[in-house]
């Protein structure tokens, strides 16, 4: 029988169950309709962080009571009396019952430290074997040497395979990064174990956030936006030193603790992260219940955008800084930069080809906004490529670079002031080291790239001049970049207009062969499926034949994002039921279409109604291979398309990717000014997975 389910379990406290947790259910989010997480055991019914986190995090249909069985207390007396049988019988019951309705169950056990030591048996094993899971033990490498480690898996490898356990994997995690290679070679050569994954020791994982210290001490906030409390705080210090002495101690990523009397340390705090001389501090506590006087409040007031959290707390400075040593870190749901930073860990680490072949069993051909994404993100980093960012300075462009690079699914070039760009990025506190960073007015490529600009204008009246001064634009330098194959394709628009985007792709990329327009599309992520719109963004009122070149475009487009195309050319009628010069240049652009692709299927003129609706295609159309099952459509002009996305993703709560450009011969995207981080990461994404495809 095939399982349908996945036992994660590690011996000792702090292994790292819930990264590899999150890293399988996105994995399996992204195969997977409908995926339960489990718990057999909690050591608190009322409240468990994991189960939490993943209902939130995930989304998942669950009510809290389905996610769990019993707690420690409750199973330690049911062992105590010696009844496992009915302990196990009861879990299996309760499993069977997510079973039904599921297509896969994340079991996430207690490591083994969490029972006392009258619990004689491995309880997580035992379980495991009743349910018919697939069995991946985390183990911890943090402080152990290579033998320790490798003997550490043979033996829990043994112990698993006596069990009656199916081994699907281990995962050695916080492993000292200079050992990995070795421990890698060592286990190559036990033929006989289930694969071994080892995850590299991240120191920021385990530190805590301003937010983790804010709610662990209950304090108060007295300065900093939402988004700063996600700041990570190396270390913390006290400041009982004068001023001048105490900033040559600052380092990156201090919690200032000091008393709110203390004016002096506050205010030069404050001046530090805006001096590129210091570094950049993660937030202040001021402890003693004391506010800083009212002529400092006032100096706070006067900033637009305050530079970093300020939290107050009614405990003395000495024992402030034992608790703040003390915080219990948690992952939660608002952490997306820890959680890129361990999905990109994890995603790095782990060969997801050869754990698909050993765990996921079965398919389904239903497709959820998180598979699609997910998927998105899959592809990208396979074929990992540069993508430039023009507008190196935007707030929601630093945020969605540190995402991107944390994953690990593209290379980051970012067009700007390097000093500006590092400072703004150290100010937000975000990582964005790993970006290469270019600033065209100062750039060595500035005069070669003038020059191709100028060979490839000059036939249009360009001087060479005109041609060197547009190279200082960003849009123009990093279209250029794409065009030189310096870069494999850019996403610009977060400050940039439509215009300014697409008119240099125009002038120097150009459309592909047999392509004479640039087109777009949107991927509409549904409840269960993906559907294309295309044009929704930049052709106002095509002819037939743009129409039937946006209809090829998007197939192909689609084709490249698994998406099987089945084509509705939208009207207000269906088949021949209507007339007017509308219809006709639908009925024109099918013919054209059709005759261009004869590959494709194509239907047309058609209603939206009948090319969703079976019973309604069944009515209208009863031969169409298209109607009823349409994946792309498209709509005769742009007010049309434009308001019908909009009203779709509006209505149904869909979400929405785009717009895609289509049509130039290397990938370049549009954003909306008004666009969300997310928006931009996954832009970038599907930029890059144009590029992976050979024109």
């Amino acid at each position: 029988m095939k399982s349908k389910s996945l036992y994660i379990s590690s011996h000792e406290k702090g292994a790292g169950n819930l990264l590899v947790s999150m890293g399988m259910m996105e994995f399996l989010k992204g195969t997977f309709l409908k995926v339960a997480f489990f718990r057999p055991f909690v050591e608190d019914c009322s409240c468990d962080w994991d189960i939490n986190f993943f209902i939130s995090r995930y989304g998942l249909d669950m009510q809290y009571e389905q996610c769990y069985g019993f707690s420690v207390q409750e199973a330690e007396q049911l062992i105590a009396q010696n009844k496992v049988s009915f302990l196990i019988e009861s879990l299996i019951e309760k499993y069977k019952k997510l079973e039904e309705h599921c297509d896969f169950i994340i079991i996430e056990g207690l490591h083994q430290d969490s029972f006392s030591h009258t619990v004689d048996i491995d309880i997580n094993l035992e379980i495991a074997k009743n349910l018919g899971s697939l069995y991946c033990v985390v183990l911890k490498g943090e402080n152990k040497s290579i033998v320790d480690i490798t003997d550490e898996i043979l033996i829990v490898s043994q112990v698993i395979y006596a069990s009656g356990c199916t081994h699907a994997a281990t995962f050695v995690n916080r492993v000292d990064e200079t050992s990995i290679n070795e421990l890698s070679n060592i286990v190559k050569t036990h033929k006989n174990i289930a694969p071994v994954y080892f995850l590299k020791e991240v120191a920021e994982l385990s530190q805590p956030t301003i937010s983790d210290v804010h709610y662990r001490l209950n304090c108060t906030t007295l300065m900093g936006d939402k988004k700063d409390f996600k700041r990570v705080i190396k270390q913390s210090k006290i400041a009982a030193m004068q001023l001048d002495n105490f900033l040559e101690h600052l380092e990156d990523g201090d919690l200032i603790i000091v008393p709110g009397d203390r004016a002096d340390i506050i205010v030069g705090a404050m001046a530090s992260i805006f001096s590129k001389n210091y570094p950049n501090i993660a937030g202040i506590l001021l402890t003693g219940g004391i506010n800083p006087a009212s002529s400092i409040i006032k100096l706070f007031d006067g900033f637009t955008n305050f530079p970093f959290p300020i939290i107050v707390t009614t405990q003395d400075t000495y024992q402030t800084a034992l608790k703040v040593g003390n915080v219990r870190v948690n992952i939660t749901v608002a952490d997306e930069r820890k959680i890129a930073l361990a999905m990109g860990l994890f995603n790095s680490s782990v060969d997801l080809n050869l754990l698909k072949t050993n765990i996921v069993t079965s398919t389904n051909s239903v497709i959820t906004p998180v598979m699609f994404e997910y998927s998105l993100f899959q592809k990208a980093r396979e074929n990992k490529k540069r993508i430039v960012l023009p507008e190196g300075l935007d707030e929601r462009i630093l945020r969605a670079c540190e995402i991107l690079l944390r994953r690990d699914v593209v290379d980051i070039i970012l067009l700007g002031d390097e000093k500006l760009i590092r400072q703004k990025s150290g100010i937000l506190d975000l990582d964005i080291s790993k970006a290469t960073i270019i600033n065209p007015a100062t750039s060595s490529y500035k005069e070669e790239f003038a020059k191709t600009f100028y060979e490839l204008r000059k036939h249009k009246g360009i001087s060479y001049e005109v041609a060197n001064e547009t190279m200082s634009l960003d849009s123009y330098f990093g279209t250029m970049m794409v065009y030189l194959g310096l870069a494999d394709g850019m996403v610009s628009g977060a400050v940039h207009t439509t215009q300014e985007t697409i008119k240099p792709a125009l002038q120097i990329i150009k459309t592909k062969p047999n392509i004479p327009i640039v087109s777009s599309l949107f991927f509409m992520c549904l409840k269960t499926q993906v559907l294309v719109y295309a044009d929704c963004a930049v052709n106002q009122d095509p002819d037939a034949n743009e129409l039937a070149t946006i209809a090829i475009s998007s197939a192909d487009t689609a084709i490249q994002f698994g998406i099987t195309p089945k084509i509705a050319m939208l009207s207000y009628s269906t088949g021949s039921s209507g007339q007017g010069k509308d219809v006709e240049k639908v009925i024109e652009a099918t013919r054209i279409a059709k005759e261009l692709r004869p590959d494709l299927l194509i239907e047309g003129p058609i209603q939206y109604d009948a090319a969703v609706d079976s019973d309604v295609a069944k009515l209208k159309l009863p031969n169409s291979k298209v109607a009823g099952e349409a994946t792309i459509f498209i709509f005769p002009d742009l007010n049309t398309g434009n308001n019908t996305y909009k009203a779709v993703q509006r209505s149904s709560n869909a979400v929405a990717i785009g717009p895609i450009l289509q049509g130039l011969k290397k990938p370049i995207n549009d954003l909306s000014r008004g666009c969300l981080v997310a928006d931009i990461v996954n832009t970038v994404v599907i930029t890059a997975i144009q590029a992976s495809i050979e024109i």
